[in-house]
């Protein structure tokens, strides 16, 4: 995964996106503002997914060159899936209440700075702040759904035969379903609509993320380098084990380290009383009696995390999870080790690269 595939990458998006800026315009000055804003918000993405998807693309083309012909969907399907990917961002933000993104604010974030200074300060007055916030989160859902049929354009018009496309859009429907069906779990636990168990939370994460963070781009690079349908499913395997594996990863990071590593607000996962596989796990030990008024509350204190950091390792929890990492690795190794040969050399070693990246948490 190189610099000039990043290059290429980003250039596809700003081209798809500065083609839509005319159309903006004619919507007037303010929405032409926020779309300037989301473009912004959007180019500041490690695309890890569209990395992804050209780096296996280019794995299973290794002995072949690909023409521009050929490369021209691949990248138009990778600035699909960095679209798609901030669509669920900006509602996942919006659910979350956050205002920070990769350790710099957000869209919404950015929305309340600028409006700081527009003329509304003057109108709206002592009621500012809440009427903004408000503002700034109805924003962000409508970008998101813009978004969300963006990314669903790209897709329906990628240039590959009839076939190709109707199985892209059967994996994209397939995608997004899963993932709200993932997010709907999450928030069910969060609020306590649905009983907690690690069994669970597993597979929430496994809706939520492995589905459009890895598998997604994985099956996709298959179905444009035109490789049989077996292929496709042993990498989709491959891709669903370590998008879990990923997710617990992230999982870690939020609960123990600072916001320049995980790129969100600090301790917001406790903050949000967010129901991860480390708090579904202590819920079952001695520790949560004293964890569970920590956690969740509208009063959260900063202050508290080192506590709630020290009760999830000494109750076994950060441990637990860490396991789970390494098992989700392992049954992705397992499963690169049991194709018959369907892969090609390239594509395993490439998988073997996103695996130790994974590991070394370069990712």
């Amino acid at each position: 995964m190189h610099h000039d595939m990043d290059d290429e990458i980003q250039a596809t998006i700003s081209s798809i996106l500065t083609t839509r800026t005319a159309a903006a315009h004619l919507h007037g000055a303010d929405f032409s503002a926020l779309w300037k804003t989301t473009v912004e918000c959007v180019s500041g993405g490690k695309l890890l997914r569209p990395r992804i998807l050209v780096g296996a693309f280019d794995a299973f083309c290794a002995d072949a060159q690909p023409g521009l012909q050929t490369r021209e969907p691949v990248l138009q399907m990778a600035a699909a899936l960095e679209i798609l990917h901030f669509s669920f961002l900006l509602h996942d933000d919006i659910i979350d209440d956050d205002l920070m993104r990769r350790g710099e604010a957000n869209l919404m974030g950015r929305l309340l700075v600028e409006a700081r200074t527009s003329p509304w300060s003057v109108v709206v007055g002592d009621e500012l702040p809440a009427r903004r916030l408000h503002w700034a989160r109805n924003a962000g859902l409508l970008v998101g759904d813009l978004m969300l049929t963006l990314a669903h354009q790209l897709f329906a018009r990628v240039q590959v035969d009839r076939p190709s496309r109707l199985r892209i859009l059967d994996l994209l429907d397939a995608t997004v379903t899963e993932t709200v069906a993932g997010e709907y779990c999450d928030v069910s636990l969060a609020d306590g609509y649905l009983g907690s168990d690690p069994d669970l939370v597993l597979k929430m994460t496994c809706m939520k993320t492995a589905a459009y963070t890895f598998e997604l781009p994985l099956r996709l690079a298959a179905v444009l380098a035109g490789a049989q349908r077996s292929a496709e499913d042993q990498l989709g395997q491959v891709g669903r084990r370590l998008g879990v594996a990923f997710q617990l990863q992230d999982d870690l990071r939020s609960a123990f380290e600072s916001s320049n590593v995980h790129g969100k607000d600090d301790h917001s996962d406790f903050r949000e009383g967010k129901e991860t596989a480390l708090i579904a796990y202590a819920r079952s030990t001695s520790a949560w009696e004293q964890l569970r008024p920590l956690l969740g509350t509208q009063d959260f204190l900063p202050s508290s995390a080192p506590t709630i950091q020290c009760l999830l390792t000494e109750c076994g929890a950060r441990k637990f999870v860490e396991s789970k990492v390494a098992d989700q690795v392992e049954a992705a190794m397992q499963v690169l080790m049991d194709g018959d040969g369907e892969l090609p050399a390239a594509v395993r070693d490439f998988c073997h690269e996103i695996i130790g990246k994974l590991e070394s948490g370069a990712l």
